[in-house]
């Protein structure tokens, strides 16, 4: 069959079964728009207000779905504009696909009218990328694209493809996409019985979940292997729902801004066990103190992570979920319930604290979204304090429930991710909590939500400052508040309004709730604006470069 690039470009997304694309157009991808017109009911296309909030619908849509996230931009600063977003899935491990149009190849290189070299700048932030000059070569790239960001660690692709092969025709025959197989090939018997030495050897393992768990799918085989062992769990923020909150093991989440119980897990621990984390300095605050008593065992599909941040003792390779089945049969009959009661003593007793008076607290808000919701809403964040006080205080009981940019630490990826995850699932609640400062990133985004039809709601946790640079402020530098206030008088939900969206202000803790309720029942975009003190602090927390001895906890600050 003889078609346009443009019509090819097409046919292979539906060959991989996309049904959702977030995208800006612009002169060199019209070719691509004119033939996706044609195939509006069979591909919903979202027209988001700025192209990083297509990045960031896609990732949001990934992350919610499993399914590959895609976006579309035009060249030169439309494509730039992906940039951020790109980042941030590529640093998320998430499987996304952006795929860009560019000037005609003989102005290439010649600082054409909205040219750039695209596939120049995202090379060091893609898991792989392309630029497509021949039109015979586009179906295949296409198919390359997907399978690369699905496969092994999964991630960022970029397609750029010159305007005047979205014009070209070329002959495409369909074919079937490629299945895209668990990474197991990797996984030695040496590997899987050296670490299960290492278990079986133990007296007080604590095993650290992070990205890679979900990624995997991996939680039943997680489940079943600390059942088996009564081992003590713990997790980063971006594997938070691997394990359920209220599961007897669990000691939430370790960190700078984790649990006393998991970091002091970690300081004690003989044996920490890594599965699909990468240590970052979030979590390993002080490289030469952290577990400092412990044999260290990394389980990863990616070899480049094992070694980098933390010297390993042992590391198998490869899918989370193999690794899990074939290490629950070798561990034996060993269980480690005297240190996991324990631990998890410990933990109770030094939970999660805060104020409980007549005031509005973040914490309140984030445990009344739990009540309200049943735990069954997914959440999207933005960056700053309000991330950390949902990822303490929320109940996420599932996997891809919590969407948060943990590795970029994206301020304004909340509101598109938000919407991307209400495309993929259109019967769930979705709900985004946000700072102001993030908010004034991406409020433009509430627009893509009312006219897309994708009814979020935005939780917006209102200090007028940028708190967590403040917090910093205020703790480390002196209280010399440099450039992090931000009492503009900006009427927020006059601005929500304007964008055809409800909207609700609370300043009083009994206020929330019926806001909250209110906004779920009307299935419209919804704002609630609620009005906190702008010296309210993220506890327990651990400064940069120290260790769990020196963790700040809310009775040292009270």
């Amino acid at each position: 069959m003889l078609l346009t690039g443009s019509e090819i470009l097409i046919e292979c997304l539906k060959e991989q079964g996309v049904d959702v694309v977030f995208g800006y157009p612009g002169g060199a991808i019209l070719n691509v728009y004119d033939a996706l017109y044609k195939h509006g009911s069979e591909i919903k296309h979202y027209l988001t207000s700025h192209e990083q909030g297509a990045a960031h619908a896609a990732d949001g849509y990934a992350r919610s779905t499993g399914k590959v996230g895609v976006c579309f931009a035009t060249s030169g600063p439309g494509a730039t504009n992906l940039v951020t977003g790109i980042a941030t899935a590529q640093m998320d491990s998430i499987p996304l696909v952006a795929i860009t149009c560019n000037v005609g190849l003989l102005l290439l290189g010649k600082d054409s009218f909205q040219e750039v070299d695209i596939a120049g700048v995202t090379m060091p932030i893609t898991k792989h990328n392309y630029i497509v000059k021949d039109v015979n070569k586009l179906a295949d790239t296409v198919r390359s694209a997907f399978k690369i960001a699905a496969g092994g660690r999964k991630g960022a692709v970029l397609i750029d493809i010159t305007k005047d092969v979205t014009a070209n025709k070329a002959e495409y025959t369909y074919k079937s996409p490629e299945h895209v197989l668990p990474h197991t090939d990797t996984i030695t018997e040496t590997d899987i019985a050296r670490t299960a030495e290492l278990i079986n050897n133990s007296e007080k393992p604590l095993l650290y979940v992070g990205g890679g768990a979900v990624a995997s799918d991996a939680r039943n085989e997680i489940l079943n292997f600390i059942e088996k062992t009564d081992m003590p769990i713990c997790s980063t923020s971006m594997g938070l729902g691997v394990i359920p909150s209220d599961h007897p093991s669990y000691l939430g989440m370790i960190g700078m801004h984790g649990t006393v119980g998991a970091n002091v897990a970690a300081n004690e621990c003989d044996l920490l066990i890594s599965a699909g984390a990468r240590f970052s300095d979030r979590v390993a605050t002080s490289v030469k103190r952290f577990a400092p008593n412990a044999k260290i065992v990394h389980l990863d599909i990616d070899p480049a992570e094992i070694n980098k941040n933390i010297k390993t003792d042992a590391s198998v390779i490869g899918d989370l979920k193999e690794i899990f089945k074939q290490l629950k049969l070798k561990t034996g009959s060993v269980k480690f319930t005297t240190w996991k009661e324990e631990i998890v003593h410990y933990h109770k007793e030094n939970s999660l604290k805060y104020t409980h008076d007549e005031h509005l607290r973040p914490q309140f808000i984030i445990e009344k979204i739990n009540e309200v919701t049943n735990g069954e809403a997914i959440i999207a964040t933005e960056v700053g304090q309000h991330q950390m006080w949902a990822c303490q205080f929320l109940k996420i009981n599932k996997p891809r429930h919590l969407l948060t940019s943990g590795g970029l630490g994206t301020m304004g990826y909340g509101l598109g991710a938000a919407i991307g995850a209400k495309a993929g699932n259109p019967d769930k609640t979705v709900i985004n909590i946000a700072g102001d400062g993030c908010f004034y990133m991406n409020n433009n985004e509430l627009a893509t939500s009312v006219f897309g039809d994708l009814p979020v709601i935005e939780v917006l946790i209102n200090n007028e400052v940028l708190g967590m640079v403040r917090q910093w402020q205020t703790l480390l530098y002196g209280r010399r508040y440099s450039h992090t206030t931000l009492d503009k008088g900006t009427d927020f939900c006059k601005l929500a309004e304007a964008y055809g969206a409800l909207s609700f202000e609370v300043t009083k803790p009994e206020e929330f709730e019926p806001a909250l309720r209110a906004a779920i029942e009307s299935g419209k975009t919804c704002l609630i604006n609620c009005i906190i003190d702008r010296d309210e602090m993220v506890l327990p927390m651990i400064p940069a470069g120290a260790a769990c001895d020196d963790i700040i906890t809310f009775d040292d600050m009270r």
